[in-house]
């Protein structure tokens, strides 16, 4: 009888044990799962889920906020995920916050990851798609891997047949590399080209050195800048320009007066009767006229010269206005 008691004692305090720990651990998964607390549901839609199930954790910066809840294959490129998450964290959770499937460390569960937005959007509503990131995938990042690998042989075969062919003294390097008789003629067209770069450098110093010089006043261009030679080569031509005026109006007086001559009577037209008289007084005449033509083509060079024309166009344009005036 003591041992029956005894045994239901011990069979009650088993079950009671036994029912504490199941509702303690009942309580802990369900209160991981978001089972007892205040939820509400998100979505989000990915191409690929990389593995999630449902279950697995859903964190808002870091922190476990809920749990996927369902799966659903919309199409052969669209997965539709169904969060849960708590009520206290939706606040939080932007309309331009972006989900992503990301791995729990490096060879935990998937997990999704909702990344917070920059900008200043309103809270999240339940029943709400929030936008997703689907990440590169391992099997994509192999796939690469393995094309830039081939890539990478069939550059090291090209390298090595070059490498080869050079060392072999095919090809322009390979001459260049192996022709001692060209790396000759390299070297020496080498050294003319710094002769030659060495002489041009002095041409330039030596033209640099000469216009220079033009400025200053020992030479041609030197006068010319200066202001008061300058005044005295205008005065010049000034009176170069007068003395042919004063010469064209003797030459025509002169002229006149020996019309008059051969025309009128007495001494002066005895004078003109004589032929010697004449020949002299014509030789004369034609000795003027060529040292007055020849005075104007004088002129006429001055007016044409890059150093007087200005000064001659001046002078034509304060005639004209004088002649207007």
């Amino acid at each position: 009888m003591e041992n029956t008691s005894t045994q239901k004692l011990r069979l009650g305090i088993f079950v009671l044990l036994g029912s504490a720990l199941f509702i303690t651990a009942i309580y802990f998964i369900g209160k991981k799962q978001n089972m007892f607390g205040r939820t509400v549901h998100l979505s989000a839609v990915f191409n690929n889920v990389n593995g999630l199930q449902l279950g697995n954790n859903v964190r808002y910066s870091g922190i476990n906020v809920g749990t996927v809840k369902h799966i659903e294959m919309i199409n052969d490129t669209t997965i539709r995920v169904d969060m849960i998450i708590d009520t206290k964290i939706l606040t939080h959770i932007k309309k331009d916050a972006i989900a992503t499937i990301s791995s729990d460390g490096l060879v935990g569960n998937m997990i999704i990851n909702i990344i917070p937005g920059k900008g200043n959007a309103a809270a999240v509503q339940a029943g709400d798609i929030i936008k997703s990131y689907s990440r590169v995938r391992t099997e994509d990042i192999l796939k690469t891997l393995n094309v830039t690998n081939e890539n990478a042989a069939i550059l090291t075969a090209d390298l090595i047949k070059i490498t080869h062919e050079i060392t072999d003294g095919k090809g322009t390097v390979g001459m260049l590399l192996n022709d001692t008789v060209m790396a000759n003629d390299l070297k020496q067209t080498l050294h003319y080209l710094k002769v030659t770069s060495k002489g041009t450098n002095e041409s330039v110093q030596n033209l640099n050195n000469l216009i220079a010089s033009l400025n200053q006043k020992d030479n041609l261009v030197g006068v010319i800048n200066d202001t008061v030679v300058a005044q005295k080569i205008k005065n010049i031509v000034i009176n170069l320009e007068q003395s042919s005026i004063k010469i064209d109006s003797v030459v025509e007086n002169l002229n006149t007066t020996i019309t008059n001559a051969k025309k009128g009577k007495g001494a002066i037209n005895y004078l003109s009767n004589n032929e010697k008289l004449v020949q002299k007084i014509d030789s004369t005449m034609i000795n003027i006229n060529q040292a007055s033509i020849k005075l104007n083509q004088n002129m006429d060079a001055l007016k044409n010269n890059f150093l007087f024309k200005g000064y001659f166009k001046k002078q034509e344009k304060l005639q004209q206005k004088n002649q207007k005036k």
